[in-house]
């Protein structure tokens, strides 16, 4: 302990000798570098957020350029990817905090363009292309280079910044569909559902290599500048962290808050067809919008949580998209459609900012990777239930309101669990102190 502590402000400053008084706000322009290929690489994942274009052309009959798929069918192969998604991020959280970040990247980068060529063989009675392709290998992509942006980006500034680095490298995932879903819309109607996959998948994987590249760790990590990391072995952090009763908490506000948020973003473009009566047909424009809230809301929610806290304003986010559940079942114009969709994608965007942002306040930089990858399971358990409640609901009622009122109930839920959640502090601190007084 005493030699690490000795021998790196040596090498340090020889090596970067402007980072002694800098070193609080980062190493200089490279860590933006790592920040915005974090952003670009999200901004070409999300085009998870893109699938209910692709659903709802696939629910069309064959003759139409369709698929013949019931809106449940439709849920499966974007179910399968979030599932996917989910699980994957506890192996790459382990991956990028061994092996750093662009290894894991450059897989997911990989196994999400060569799983979207794969979707392309899709046709009427075959959905297992899509299956394996969309929801396997491009879910497992999904999970390796989500799980490497974040971490490598936030270990390159300090504490207080953490809430707003982690906005800045999510709001690409859920800005993606500002391009992906009228760029999707456009693909499908000149060379269908198999052309579109295949286009996207090749052009894809060329972009997100290139960008997987440059994320990576800095030599001497600056994130944890206000507060020191936490000194136990990777192996028990997350043992602590899973043992915390803030852990449990904070699971459940995540499930809740995406089982609500990935019910609607998986559907709109149907619950607009649906709601409208056929009226309004540019669902994908919808789709796009709510996408520039969903950016923000990760964006300003970073932001202003590192100013009011994260759980107070966790709360709020919670509550406001509560309120939006409950009259969704009334919307059925532009006007209404676009302002609905707007709360929901800024709340649910802001979830996916202050989670992670919670987790490094609560258990540390050091091992974000793997405790966050293990709390995003939350997440993918949301978003299989979200799309799969609501496709049932409306396959059987002809209606998505039962799904909107359920969802309401469990953002409500978890708003009130917001008040019982605590930084697991005390505890820590004292085991923290005494390592750092015996070294």
């Amino acid at each position: 302990m005493k030699h690490a502590h000795k021998a790196r402000p040596k090498g340090h400053a020889h090596h970067h000798p402007a980072s002694a008084a800098p070193g609080p706000q980062g190493h200089g322009n490279k860590g933006w570098i790592v920040v915005f290929s974090g952003l670009g690489l999200n901004l070409a994942l999300g085009v998870l957020y893109a699938w209910s274009v692709f659903a709802k052309q696939m629910t069309e009959a064959v003759e139409a350029g369709g698929m013949g798929l019931t809106k449940t069918e439709a849920s499966l192969p974007y179910m399968l990817a979030i599932a996917v998604f989910a699980v994957m991020m506890v192996p790459a959280g382990r991956l990028q905090d061994r092996m750093g970040p662009r290894v894991a990247a450059m897989a997911g980068a990989l196994l999400t363009g060569s799983g979207l060529v794969v979707s392309s063989f899709a046709g009427p009675g075959n959905l297992m292309p899509v299956l394996i392709g969309f929801g396997l290998m491009a879910g497992s992509g999904f999970g390796l280079g989500y799980a490497a942006a974040t971490p490598a980006a936030i270990k390159w500034f300090p504490a207080e910044k953490k809430g707003m680095i982690t906005g800045i490298v999510v709001s690409g995932f859920g800005l993606a569909p500002v391009y992906i879903a009228p760029l999707s819309k456009h693909l499908l109607g000149a060379y269908g559902v198999g052309g579109a996959f295949r286009i996207l998948g090749v052009a894809f994987t060329l972009i997100t290599l290139l960008l997987a590249r440059m994320i990576v760790n800095p030599p001497v990590p600056v994130a944890v500048a206000g507060a020191a990391p936490a000194p136990q072995a990777p192996s028990s952090v997350w043992r602590e962290m899973v043992a915390s009763r803030s852990f449990y908490l904070l699971y459940l506000e995540y499930t809740f808050a995406a089982l609500a948020g990935l019910m609607i973003i998986g559907h709109l473009a149907k619950i607009i067809a649906v709601q409208s009566g056929g009226l309004v047909q540019t669902g994908f424009l919808f789709v796009a919008s709510m996408a520039v809230f969903n950016a923000l809301g990760r964006l300003m929610a970073g932001i202003l949580s590192d100013k009011f806290g994260r759980i107070r304003t966790l709360a709020v986010v919670l509550l406001s998209q509560a309120c939006v559940m409950l009259v969704f079942p009334g919307l059925n114009g532009m006007a209404g459609f676009f302002v609905g969709s707007a709360v929901v994608g800024f709340s649910y965007g802001a979830c996916l900012a202050l989670f992670p942002a919670t987790v490094a306040d609560f258990w540390g930089a050091k091992n974000f990777g793997l405790n966050y990858g293990i709390l995003f399971t939350a997440w993918g358990l949301g978003g299989m239930f979200g799309p799969f409640l609501a496709g049932r609901i409306a396959d059987l009622t002809g209606s998505y309101q039962l799904a909107y009122y359920i969802a309401a109930g469990f953002l409500v839920t978890a708003a009130a669990l917001t008040s019982i959640t605590r930084r697991p502090a005390p505890a820590a601190s004292v085991g923290e102190q005494a390592a750092a007084q015996a070294g």
